[in-house]
């Protein structure tokens, strides 16, 4: 499958379905993926080419991304075309960046000096966030969107791969302690990964995840279904009015949503 690496530190803008003109910043390494999930719809592709014991810990020095990022603004800035969002995505898991925290304090710096009307966006799998300067970080961005897949252990281990301890349990307990801020994302999918049926779209299990949402009580929410190429093969998108099917029983919860398709 035609799936890619960032090949740079900052990417774009490029135009994102959830957040407009984003300027991507990738702290991860440039010739592979370094994630502690492993998601079978990951445009990345699989960690080190489904090895992640062969991932190398190459991760960009938060010199070279104030650098870079400093730079690219100042040129986006000459072009007339600032970000609406500076978002944090990449090869992988950016919070587990040694030195996450500074580089977040570093990118609000620069956006309130080149472009004051961007968000600061982080895409994170929430798996890091019991750890004290990863959530401190987290906090101090406009937008920290956390994914939530499935309110079962066995269909994250199907759909997200985690590498080593997890559980839905731990990580419900930790996104409870995020705050008034927290933002979740959900990637809804049905289809088949090496023979294996993986569907997050049924009843019993957007039960599930509706009654974890009520205690989570995120102050939104955002649906979205595959968009590009995914390392597994026999994926399908849901459609979109399957989406807003789901988009009206958590509106129903009180709970602010959007979908994208």
């Amino acid at each position: 499958m035609s799936t890619f690496l960032f090949d740079s530190i900052i990417v774009g803008p490029i135009k994102s379905r959830r957040l407009g003109k984003s300027l991507g910043v990738n702290l991860l390494p440039l010739k592979n993926k370094l994630c502690n999930f492993d998601c079978i719809y990951c445009e990345c592709g699989w960690n080190a080419d489904g090895n992640p014991q062969k991932a190398k810990l190459e991760f960009n020095s938060a010199e070279a991304v104030h650098a870079e990022l400093e730079k690219r603004l100042r040129e986006l800035q000459v072009e007339n075309n600032l970000p609406d969002a500076i978002t944090f995505a990449g090869n992988g898991e950016p919070t587990m960046h040694p030195r996450f925290a500074q580089i977040v304090d570093d990118a609000i710096s620069l956006r309130d000096k080149y472009a004051p009307q961007a968000k600061v966006c982080v895409l994170t799998n929430a798996t890091l966030i019991n750890r004290h300067e990863v959530m401190a970080a987290l906090q101090k961005v406009d937008r920290a969107m956390l994914k939530f897949d499935s309110g079962f252990d066995k269909t994250v281990q199907l759909l997200n791969n985690p590498q080593g301890n997890f559980s839905v349990e731990k990580l419900v307990e930790s996104m409870k302690t995020f705050g008034e801020k927290l933002i979740v994302q959900t990637m809804f999918l049905r289809g088949t990964c090496n023979g294996v049926p993986v569907d997050n779209t049924t009843e019993e299990e957007v039960n599930r995840w509706l009654e974890i949402l009520k205690q989570l009580q995120p102050r939104e929410l955002t649906l979205y279904t595959i968009d590009r190429e995914t390392p597994a093969q026999g994926l399908q998108k849901v459609t979109p009015e399957e989406l807003e099917k789901i988009a009206e029983k958590v509106r129903a919860l009180g709970i602010k949503v959007e979908s994208h398709w």
